[in-house]
């Protein structure tokens, strides 16, 4: 009996580890808003990494993690680099194209817990009186990553601080 329930929970670990590597190689997750607000206004806070802590989601996690700036002040260059708890982890951030008041391009480094390198895109788009705000990453999905989508969604675990972060950044812009 020991011996069929082995061979069985073998069969069932083969099959999930089989299952893992047919799973997607990337990744992608989007959110957007809509803010009452000039795209010129978003794109000011956006390209400036000294204002990410007054929207950023993961800054409330730790608000006693270390953080730095080099490069250039804002735009295209300009880096941010943090280190925090285990909610935060450690990485760098640098902003790798700049297309005043329409698109961000940051490589996106993290360190710890785990090292990774993605894609985030902020996307302003006029829509009348107000700007479509659209924050996207995307990155690969190595083996461990596809076997722990199984049981976590990248989209959910990130989309909910993309939207927490996006409520931030309307209230940040629509500000008096």
């Amino acid at each position: 009996m020991v011996k069929k329930i082995a061979i069985v929970l073998v069969v069932l670990i083969a099959g999930l580890l089989a299952f893992a590597a047919t799973r997607p190689d990337t990744f992608h997750v989007e959110r957007s808003t809509l803010v009452k607000a000039p795209p010129e206004k978003i794109f000011a806070i956006l390209e400036d990494f000294h204002n990410w802590g007054e929207w950023s989601p993961w800054d409330k996690l730790d608000p006693t993690m270390t953080k730095s700036y080099s490069g250039a002040e804002r735009g295209q260059g300009a880096v941010y680099s943090w280190s925090g708890n285990d909610d935060v982890g450690k990485g760098t951030m640098e902003i790798i194209e700049s297309k005043p008041n329409s698109k961000l391009v940051e490589k996106l480094h993290f360190i710890e817990p785990w090292e990774s390198v993605n894609t985030v895109t902020f996307t302003l788009t006029p829509k009348g009186q107000e700007t479509e705000v659209t924050w996207a990453m995307d990155g690969d999905s190595p083996y461990m990553m596809k076997l722990m989508g199984i049981f976590t969604d990248m989209d959910e675990m990130v989309g909910k601080d993309f939207v927490e972060g996006l409520a931030n950044l309307k209230a940040l812009a629509e500000k008096g």
